[in-house]
């Protein structure tokens, strides 16, 4: 029985811990601009009536011909698709209350016009307005491949994570064994440009777009190990 007693107190207790490593962790982030390679413009027909058959009737016909447009003016290698369409109520709200009324109907019909032509983007957004479009919901420059871009970011985050944990060890006199653990903390994905307002379909100058370049961030979280 003593003997039982004995074993199972050193059961219950609790294995000893690891004593843990003594370590710096730095944490370093890098950015590399690239130049994108592909244009996406959402363009827009939004149409209100009295009843919903004659917003969505309208609204079709104001894409139809928006579509045809955006197709002379973008090129046969130009992709356009639906991206979304809404044909809803418009309400009026009565100021001592009560149910709100229906007064009339609103549809919103969005394209997407993708193009690797990046000059096209100024010419697709005139040529939405001009033809029947009323809206530009956003404007995005893009990058089909950024594995290069990332990489070089990757690395470069790592070098200066390193360099700050050089410092560090040199700070304090201590020596660095080697890499305990390195992280990586995500990509920044790329910012879109947004219009907010569509331009007049009379307008004579065209739209001046500049691409400019993509940013790709990375993230790296070093952990060495040191001793004294």
């Amino acid at each position: 029985m003593l003997l039982a007693a004995l074993a199972s107190l050193a059961c219950a207790q609790p294995a000893a811990q690891p004593t843990p490593r003594p370590s710096i962790r730095t944490t370093a982030a890098a950015t590399v601009s690239a130049k994108p390679d592909g244009v996406v413009v959402d363009v827009g027909v939004v149409t209100q009536a009295s009843t919903a058959q004659a917003a969505a009737a309208q609204n079709a016909s104001q894409l139809d011909s928006a579509l045809r447009e955006l197709k002379q003016a973008a090129g046969p290698a130009a992709q356009i698709k639906t991206i979304s369409y809404a044909l809803d109520p418009t309400y009026r709200y009565p100021r001592e209350g009560g149910q709100p009324q229906i007064t009339g109907y609103t549809a919103r019909n969005v394209v997407e016009v993708s193009t690797d032509d990046l000059a096209q983007a100024g010419t697709i957004n005139d040529a939405a307005m001009r033809s029947g479009a009323n809206t530009i919901q956003s404007l995005q420059f893009t990058l089909k491949n950024d594995r290069e871009a990332h990489a070089q970011a990757l690395r470069e985050a790592t070098l200066r994570a390193r360099a700050d944990a050089d410092a560090i060890a040199a700070a304090l006199g201590v020596k660095i064994l080697g890499v305990l653990s390195v992280e990586e903390g995500g990509v920044s994905p790329p910012r879109p440009i947004m219009m907010q307002a569509a331009r007049m379909a009379d307008a004579a100058a065209p739209t001046p777009v500049a691409s400019g370049t993509i940013d790709i961030q990375a993230t790296v979280a070093l952990t060495v190990e040191i001793s004294r």
